[in-house]
């Protein structure tokens, strides 16, 4: 498994770059409510969908990576504990899987930082 060892900053880079545009198509997608995203109804709701547009396009092209990261890790984090674990505590049963995977890939992103084809220097 030596050889993988190689790879592993071309794997984290891609890990980066598909979570950020992934984040970033879930706020794109409230924005603009397509692909089913429902439009934002409220300051919470509006400031969660610009921190994942935002914070996702950030996090794709590697600008100020570990500051959005940590910002969209949070929001996640935010999002798990208001609107789903109240429905239960597990996330299969209250459908908060998403919410806690992007979570802690953020949290990995922001303490990883940026990484290979980004724009800033890591």
């Amino acid at each position: 498994m030596n050889a993988l060892k190689k790879l592993e900053p071309y794997a984290y880079a891609a890990l980066r770059i598909v979570f950020g545009f992934l984040f970033a198509c879930h706020g794109a997608s409230k924005v603009f409510s397509v692909l089913g995203g429902h439009h934002p109804s409220g300051v919470m709701q509006w400031t969660a969908t610009g921190i994942e547009l935002v914070g996702g396009v950030l996090v794709m092209i590697g600008l100020l990576t570990q500051l959005a990261a940590f910002i969209s890790s949070g929001e996640m984090a935010v999002a798990y504990f208001t609107a789903h674990q109240p429905h239960g505590f597990f996330p299969l049963v209250n459908h908060g899987e998403l919410a806690v995977i992007y979570c802690f890939v953020a949290l990995f992103i922001a303490c990883h930082g940026a990484s290979k084809f980004a724009v800033e220097k890591s």
